[in-house]
């Protein structure tokens, strides 16, 4: 394992495609249009959009050709799909600021251990990954005990920033933008020494924060430090939650927990890197049975 502050492979861009007039528009479609007829639609636009957007096609075949030891032909295949699932779930995404929140049938396993941590005084903290619909259950898992704190990119469209706050205000969520400097660091520690929830996609990093290099999938890729040393150092549990699509209208949510049993004579570096460890097997866990659901369209891996 080592430290980067920056990485010489390819960053994601930060924020949501579509600008935000497509993004308003399909969220008027939704509200009149079933959402079958936009999926039979989307089919003809995928393969365009996989030639158009190569890079992002290529990386996700690598992944499963270097990854997943596919043949060529099934990495093509799989490729395929991968980009057709996520444009159900984008899709989905949009459907739900549109109002059709109820379309959606979500199953939820292992729900009691989020809602022990609900229920106790300390803070702890929500990770996720670029992995089904990951927004699915910040509608879903609600607290009516604490606040609920979510770091996103201040980059994001204002489109989606602005149906993310209207769809997420009932839940009792503030939304902390990832800045350059340190400021969302700070708004993170407040949180949780007051008690309160912090929800963080943690697969990705840019170009300021501070990874560390790990064994994923048969290969080497960063992961941001800095959610997992807020946990060490306030000394908090910490869970990960996945929410893949499973059906045409069905979501089935994981939670899983990350806290192993930790010597107490462990520094905070080595606290941190063991909950990063965990993230991972769990990460990994829910890859290898849905691989299709992976969507993080650039050069991940380093080797």
């Amino acid at each position: 394992m080592a430290n980067n502050n920056n990485s010489s492979k390819a960053k994601w861009q930060g924020h949501t495609g579509g600008g935000n007039f497509g993004q308003k528009a399909l969220v008027l479609i939704l509200r009149i249009v079933p959402l079958r007829l936009i999926y039979c639609l989307m089919a003809f636009v995928v393969p365009f959009y996989i030639v158009f957007a190569n890079k992002r096609y290529r990386a996700i075949y690598h992944y499963f050709r270097n990854h997943f030891a596919y043949p060529p032909f099934k990495a093509f295949v799989k490729t395929c799909y991968n980009h057709f699932i996520f444009g159900q779930i984008v899709i989905d995404r949009f459907a739900i600021f549109a109002g059709k929140r109820n379309v959606f049938d979500i199953e939820i396993e292992n729900y009691d251990c989020f809602d022990r941590l609900n229920n106790n005084k300390e803070g702890f903290i929500i990770t996720s990954a670029h992995i089904g619909n990951y927004e699915i259950a910040g509608y879903m898992l609600k607290s009516h005990n604490k606040q609920f704190n979510t770091l996103v990119y201040a980059s994001e469209t204002l489109t989606v920033s602005q149906n993310r706050v209207e769809m997420m205000k009932e839940n009792n969520i503030n939304l902390i933008p990832i800045c350059d400097d340190i400021s969302h660091i700070l708004a993170a520690s407040v949180a949780l020494q007051n008690g309160e929830i912090l929800s963080a996609v943690v697969d990705r990093t840019n170009d300021s924060s501070k990874s560390i290099e790990c064994s994923f999938l048969n290969g080497k890729a960063d992961f941001p430090v800095g959610v997992f040393m807020l946990a060490a150092t306030f000394n908090v549990e910490m869970i990960a939650v996945f929410s893949v699509k499973v059906s045409y209208n069905k979501y089935k949510i994981f939670i899983k927990h990350l806290n192993p049993d930790l010597p107490t004579t462990m520094s905070k570096q080595q606290k941190a890197e063991q909950l990063i460890y965990s993230y991972i097997a769990h990460t990994e866990d829910i890859l290898k049975l849905f691989p299709e659901q992976w969507f993080n369209f650039y050069d991940f891996w380093k080797d």
